[in-house]
């Protein structure tokens, strides 16, 4: 009999790629998606016709009851949140709701539909729910050392990476006060063609497409001088899964160890259309976080000794993935197929 996933956050990168990732091993997939017209559960649907949608919502702690009690699943990947770092200084309550009770919630869920009292020490799994936590590099924030390790201490810098550390340390606690699998993977800054356009990554690699189609001009960017640990999402969903068939829990940290700033991406992705980035990137001071997160790097040491993981895509690799892909959608999009074949593409 085939396993059983639900994935929180099913419409978002992660969960497409992950949702693939798990079919392609022989699951059956369930996504979680709130009841109301979704057009981004459309697309989802169509790029993965085999996944299954189950109602919830991660502000309701009776809707998750009732999704974990209907799918019964084995495995639960928490990956719904509020993502875009900068909106948390916006909605800071809304984001901590999302991205820290929602973890929360998630987990009584699963204590009350596996039935779990109280077992200090930890859980192996066996025969029950596991569950994967998607924590952020962002926690790190004001660095004391670099690389960051598992044994790194948190100093998030802003409320995103705030409200990602209590949904960490909440599935810490569960794991050992009620003996939960649960694990959480610390992955740092991971990006695709399927990004959210406010990710700097792809407001990079979409302008440089519609610069070079002739549709515009310049790009506004923040600080280029922050620096990243970036790496493909399609790689990093391995490792999500990869931690759930350990026999016991542990939090891993997920990342390339390699570090580019801003102004490397724009470079990279400008120079795969045959442009130069100076003549067109623009910094505007706006676009600067009140508490910025200057460097991050990934120790991910015990995730390549433990879970035999190491990332595939470098980052200059995936920069053009990004370019090429927005390339032809800006193309397609807009029938600029003459501008597409006159460009090269």
């Amino acid at each position: 009999m085939s396993r059983r996933a639900l994935i929180t956050g099913i419409t978002g990168q992660d969960g497409s790629y992950l949702a693939e990732h798990l079919l392609a091993e022989g699951y059956q997939v369930w996504g979680l998606t709130r009841g109301q017209a979704n057009p981004r559960k459309d697309r989802v649907a169509k790029l993965i016709p085999d996944l299954s949608f189950v109602d919830g919502d991660l502000m309701d702690q009776g809707s998750l009851v009732s999704a974990v009690d209907l799918v019964q699943p084995d495995e639960v990947y928490n990956l719904g949140a509020v993502s875009f770092v900068p909106m948390s200084w916006q909605q800071p309550e809304l984001v901590t709701e999302v991205n820290g009770t929602g973890v929360l919630r998630m987990l009584e869920a699963i204590r009350m539909v596996s039935g779990l009292g109280k077992s200090a020490g930890g859980g192996d799994g066996h025969g029950q729910i596991r569950f994967y936590q998607a924590s952020s590099s962002e926690m790190f924030g004001k660095v004391v050392e670099a690389p960051q390790s598992e044994r790194t201490p948190f100093h998030p810098r802003s409320p995103y990476g705030v409200a990602k550390a209590y949904g960490h340390y909440v599935t810490q606690n569960y794991r050992e006060s009620y003996g939960v699998f649960g694990v959480s993977g610390i992955l740092f800054n991971h990006e695709s063609p399927r990004r959210g356009a406010e990710f700097v990554t792809r407001k990079i690699t979409l302008a440089v497409a519609q610069i070079k189609l002739g549709l515009q001009e310049k790009l506004l960017l923040g600080n280029l001088d922050a620096v990243r640990d970036w790496g493909f999402a399609g790689d990093y969903v391995r490792a999500m899964h990869l931690m759930l068939q350990q026999d016991r829990p542990r939090d891993y940290v997920v990342g390339t160890g390699r570090m580019h700033s801003v102004r490397d991406a724009a470079r990279i992705a400008f120079e795969a259309a045959d442009l130069d980035w100076e003549e067109h990137v623009v910094v505007d001071p706006a676009l600067v976080r009140p508490a910025e997160v200057e460097t991050l790097c990934a120790d991910y040491g015990n995730a390549r000794r433990e879970l035999s993981w190491e990332p595939e895509v470098d980052f200059a690799e995936l920069m053009r993935m990004m370019v090429e892909s927005d390339l032809r959608q800006a193309g397609l999009e807009r029938g600029h197929s003459e501008l597409l074949a006159a460009a090269g593409w």
